[in-house]
């Protein structure tokens, strides 16, 4: 797609025929129809060892192997910080396509503003802006793809950058002691973490039951801290997408999603969050994605296989490898995809040209 925004395509009456999923992929549920299935866990007292703390982990441990999400309040991370960074936001994707386009990522630049993101190959593009800071280990930023409008905008999210690191690790600990390990077993298998905040717009949608804003997926990394506004969207399923449910807005609090490198430490005891984002035509929707992921040379194995249990990884590989496969899969399966939704059409043409009479045929 060449460089442009969404904004003005929203306003037409018809969805472009790039953004147009096949119908097995479309939203089965509508964006605002809200289930109360994922728990809403409060931190309050996750520090008190002698308190609440192992209450709070028994709820954290039964929600990743229930659903492999779940959302958290009382999280220690100021509200004030949170308004900031979605205002701030909002307002950058409010800028002229000219300013967020000054940023724009596209041809491999690493950080910045890109339409559409969507593997490179894939056909179909999600109904998505976004804006990506790769923000630890802090010695690799690279400011000059950070947008520096709004003005406030970069010192709010090296904030935010920071603090969403230490709650993140702070629910590592709790899953690592779930498993029977020291508390830093699983911030440690990370090796150097790295983090990448991802910022969502998702405009208004003409034909929004023909799209999606992020197609169905797992996080390929360790654990993703979510913030979502009130608009609803996200959507998550456990029977690898026969039903799905709409996770309820909470305000201020972070959806946790856990990946695929959570799942493999926890040798599969731990669900990698399979879930997809929805767009409607009523109104905007913004989220911002806090992904903590493993350093590229990490090694991915289970920390733990629990008695009776084969480890779910033929063998070790490295986080960047893992990554690799996972990637060349999606494509092959796209790819698939496509020939038998090709080879569909050309047999249905077959069969329309063998129903004709043959006078007909050679009219």
């Amino acid at each position: 797609m060449a460089p442009t925004t969404l904004t003005a395509l929203s306003e037409e009456k018809f969805l472009q025929q790039s953004f147009v999923r096949d119908e097995d992929e479309r939203p089965k549920v509508a964006y605002n129809q809200f289930s109360n299935e994922i728990p809403v866990i409060s931190l309050a007292g996750i520090d008190e060892v002698d308190g609440r703390r192992a209450q709070i982990c028994k709820q954290i441990v039964e929600a990743c192997e229930d659903w492999g999400i779940f959302q958290v309040i009382d999280h220690g991370v100021d509200a004030t910080l949170i308004s900031d960074m979605t205002r701030l936001a909002r307002e950058f994707f409010a800028l002229p396509p000219e300013e967020k386009l000054k940023f724009d990522m596209s041809g491999g630049k690493k950080g910045g503003f890109i339409v559409s993101s969507h593997l490179q190959g894939e056909a179909v593009q999600d109904w998505r802006e976004i804006v990506t800071y790769f923000s630890y280990p802090v010695r690799t930023r690279d400011y000059s793809r950070w947008p520096n409008k709004p003005e406030a905008w970069k010192d709010v999210t090296k904030e935010y950058s920071e603090k969403l690191m230490g709650l993140a690790c702070k629910l590592l600990e709790v899953l690592s002691e779930a498993m029977g390990l020291e508390k830093e077993a699983l911030t440690k298998a990370c090796v150097d973490m790295d983090q990448k905040v991802v910022v969502n717009f998702y405009p208004k949608c003409p034909q929004p039951d023909l799209t999606l804003g992020l197609k169905r997926h797992t996080d390929p990394g360790t654990i993703t801290l979510l913030l979502q506004d009130q608009v609803g969207g996200l959507q998550a399923t456990r029977d690898n997408g026969k039903t799905w449910i709409t996770v309820q807005p909470v305000d201020g609090a972070f959806v946790v999603n856990l990946g695929d490198h959570g799942h493999y430490l926890s040798n599969g005891r731990f669900k990698n969050a399979d879930h997809q984002a929805v767009v409607n035509s009523n109104y905007s929707r913004l989220s911002i994605a806090t992904f903590q992921n493993p350093a590229p040379e990490a090694v991915v194995y289970p920390l733990k296989v629990r008695d009776g249990e084969k480890s779910i990884l033929e063998e070790p590989m490295a986080f960047s490898e893992m990554y690799r496969k996972k990637m060349s899969k999606d494509l092959e399966l796209a790819r698939l995809k496509k020939l038998a939704k090709e080879k569909q059409l050309q047999d249905l043409e077959k069969a329309k040209l063998e129903a004709k009479p043959i006078e007909e045929i050679l009219a």
